[in-house]
């Protein structure tokens, strides 16, 4: 009766198909759609870039932050409920599975109605400690009311909506989706900023565009999931949600929760980048924004790859099968730590070029624009040089969620962040300024891989009887 529900070229997928096949066949779809996403999310900063407006730059690196909470909230229900359905596949109990998915699906609308609301109310003193100033309080405000508070239902719901659908195998579906949305807000981000609305609410132009192709997305991949939930232990009834045990509630959170927790301390760490930035001047922390937008290239690809990975890992987790389980991550970090080697000589050489794709030196104020393209060509040229070990860091924490491992991912998430890069952080920025700013990236998270490493080792020896 395993799986009585589940086409069995799901199943086979997961259970018996060569590693690096079943490894592409979930992965590459998830980075085709990380890509287009992180497009997505960069280019509202390329448009505006267009403009030679540095503080409308800054602006959005202000809210950034809010906007990634978007993922770190997505995670807690679409990370950890994925997680369980994917070894409940593996343990032939389909129905429970779908009780689970129900349930992932409406605790996630909750959280997101909940984050808009807190975001609406307390928006003001929120941008205050972002470091806002004079020049960008106005655009930060136009952008995250429109994006986190009006848009951020259907950002979050979409985010988990694809989890759900990536771990029961329908990777494909679940890319398509989100990138759907991604290239949608690519022809709609020029109609609004330049066509429809006045000249200096570009801003709020940007937000309108993201806002409107993320509800679009979240349309689709509703329907999609609707129709999976004939074949794939889905659900979309709500009694099946009231109807999950105690038990898998705690399993579910037990995963999602660190993985939330994980993401979360990430921007968190953000924050405090944009704080010290901000603080300098706000061309550093214009600077810095485009950073963290150009330096996402090798992380959505290596975050796709763990993505991909997860579903096979649990499966095979909970089957007993750990010598296919060990293969799957060895094949995958792998993959993950050659492309990050990479994109480090890739943004080496053309640092220059790229940071002056996000901001144009030709119009408004040439000299700020100029100085700002100096600062970031000179902090991806550092900071890029994390790409390897922030893999590791992803890779290691995604096996731990795969395998139910939910207090070694919060460990890892709270030294990674709050032992290492975030004090290392305050500490560089003080006696080194700006660049040490940028230099506490790749030295805090190559001590958070160590530690990485080295809980992974712990759990799979733990766990190194073959079933």
């Amino acid at each position: 009766m395993h799986m009585s529900k589940q086409k069995p070229g799901k199943q086979e997928l997961f259970a018996s198909a060569p590693v690096r096949r079943a490894l592409w066949t979930m992965a590459v779809p998830t980075i085709i759609s990380q890509m287009i996403n992180l497009i997505y999310n960069m280019v509202d900063a390329f448009f505006i870039g267009r403009t030679g407006n540095a503080y409308m730059m800054a602006a959005t690196s202000l809210t950034l932050t809010m906007v990634m909470m978007n993922v770190a909230l997505s995670n807690l229900f679409g990370i950890g409920g994925g997680s369980l359905v994917a070894r409940l596949m593996g343990a032939g109990e389909p129905d429970k599975a779908r009780r689970v998915s129900a349930f992932a699906l409406y605790g996630s609308a909750a959280v997101a109605l909940t984050y808009a609301l807190l975001i609406g109310v307390f928006l003001d003193p929120i941008l205050e400690f972002l470091g806002a100033s004079e020049a960008t309080w106005g655009y930060a405000r136009s952008y995250a009311v429109i994006v986190t508070v009006i848009g951020g239902l259907p950002s979050i719901l979409s985010l988990t909506l694809a989890h759900l659908l990536r771990n029961t195998g329908y990777s494909s579906q679940a890319s398509m989706g989100l990138s759907m949305g991604g290239i949608l807000n690519c022809a709609l981000d020029p109609l609004f900023m330049f066509v429809l609305l006045p000249k200096g609410l570009e801003v709020t132009g940007a937000a309108v565009a993201t806002t409107l192709s993320n509800g679009v997305a979240c349309l689709y991949l509703l329907w999609t999931y609707r129709r999976a939930t004939k074949e794939a232990p889905l659900s979309l009834d709500p009694r099946k949600a009231r109807a999950l045990d105690g038990a898998s509630v705690r399993a579910l959170l037990a995963v999602g929760v660190p993985s939330a927790i994980l993401t979360g301390l990430f921007d968190v760490a953000n924050i405090c980048v944009n704080i010290l930035a901000a603080a300098h001047n706000d061309l550093v922390l214009a600077a810095m924004g485009i950073v963290m937008k150009v330096e996402r290239v090798p992380n959505a690809v290596n975050i796709g790859i763990c993505q991909g990975m997860l579903p096979i890992v649990a499966f095979n987790f909970a089957s007993g099968d750990h010598r296919r389980m060990r293969e799957t991550i060895a094949t995958a970090r792998r993959y993950g730590l050659t492309i990050a080697f990479i994109c480090i000589g890739l943004f080496q050489f053309t640092a220059p070029l790229l940071a002056r794709a996000f901001l144009s030196t030709s119009a408004g104020d040439a000299a700020a624009a100029l100085a700002t393209v100096g600062y970031a060509a000179l902090f991806l040229r550092i900071r890029c040089v994390a790409s390897p070990v922030q893999f590791i860091n992803y890779h290691t924490s995604y096996c731990m969620q795969a395998m139910g491992n939910g207090r070694g991912t919060m460990l890892h998430a709270f030294v990674r962040e709050l032992v290492f890069y975030i004090p290392l952080m305050f500490l560089l920025d003080r006696l080194f300024g700006e660049t040490g700013l940028a230099a506490a990236l790749p030295v805090g998270e190559a001590c958070g891989a160590v530690f990485a490493l080295w809980l992974l080792h712990r759990w799979l020896k733990a766990h190194s009887a073959e079933k």
